[in-house]
């Protein structure tokens, strides 16, 4: 288990994701793929991302393991009750899936299917207690397990959340609940990740921030009116407007903030949403 050999150790850790596809056709998301190997420590398999159906996580995962690329096995609270979650967990587990990042999940009404049920049975405090029960050999019910897990799981935290109280409260309990890393969303206002961090530091946790691939000034708008926790500075958003080439500004301001953080915090997760080949480009421009 690389990544949590590394990030544990203090190495400077880097992360991206894929988000499988709609449809049994994998070839496109493959090729991208390919790309990535030995440029990321692991790669995060999104869970039917924004509440879009797509091929299963667990699926995806097993198939880059395969390619010698280490997942970072995104699970969800939104589309399976506690018995799907750990019969999953077990499957991951039996495939030789490690790592697990442990989500509540957006509500299907932001998705594709809007007039599927949500199940929420618990969220991801009470999936982080599950994964730490698994670990130690017996399930939510208390009842013992034949072969244990050895999950290294993390949880998510957003730092730029308004108000944050309420979100660092949670990183509290995720905490406690078992949280062995953490990978934030997008960062933008470096100022405010900064007072995160270093409140944060106290718990002498790993905290990867997330570095989003802003693709076109449109891009950054949409997420300041609909992504709740991320703010993108007017700043940037002029900058990319002004380009000539939007896609490669938006590379350029990604390397620019890995850059500044890399003496701040454990590592950075980087999500280029469909675009995950320019991944490289990103690193090579922050100087790693």
């Amino acid at each position: 288990m690389r990544f949590k050999e590394d990030i544990q150790s203090g190495k400077f850790v880097v992360t991206a994701e894929v988000g499988p596809p709609k449809g049994t056709d994998l070839s496109e998301m493959i090729h991208r793929l390919e790309g990535l190997k030995g440029k990321v420590t692991a790669l995060n398999v999104t869970d039917n991302q924004s509440a879009v159906m797509r091929v299963c996580t667990l699926a995806v995962a097993k198939i880059i393991t395969d390619m010698g690329i280490e997942p970072i096995y995104q699970m969800t609270c939104r589309d399976r009750n506690r018995v799907g979650l750990q019969s999953d967990l077990l499957g991951a587990s039996a495939l030789g899936i490690k790592n697990v990042l442990a989500m509540t999940g957006d509500h299907p009404v932001l998705g594709d299917h809007k007039n599927a049920k949500p199940v929420f049975d618990i969220e991801s405090v009470q999936l982080l207690e599950i994964i730490n029960g698994l670990n130690a050999g017996h399930d939510m019910a208390g009842l013992e397990l034949k072969g244990k897990t050895e999950f290294f799981a993390g949880a998510v935290v957003a730092p730029e959340a308004n108000p944050f109280e309420p979100q660092f409260a949670k990183f509290e309990k995720k905490i406690k609940a078992g949280a062995k890393f953490f990978q934030t969303q997008a960062v933008f206002d470096m100022a405010k990740f900064m007072k995160f961090m270093e409140r944060a530091k106290e718990y002498n946790v790993p905290i990867m921030a997330g570095i989003l691939l802003l693709k076109s000034a449109g891009m950054a708008r949409y997420l300041n009116q609909f992504v709740a926790g991320v703010s993108v500075p007017q700043e940037l958003i002029d900058e990319l407007a002004s380009a000539d080439k939007p896609l490669q500004k938006g590379i350029e301001i990604a390397g620019r903030q890995i850059a500044e953080l890399k003496e701040v915090c454990a590592g950075v997760h980087v999500m280029a949403i469909g675009v995950e080949d320019k991944v490289p480009e990103i690193l090579a421009a922050a100087g790693l």
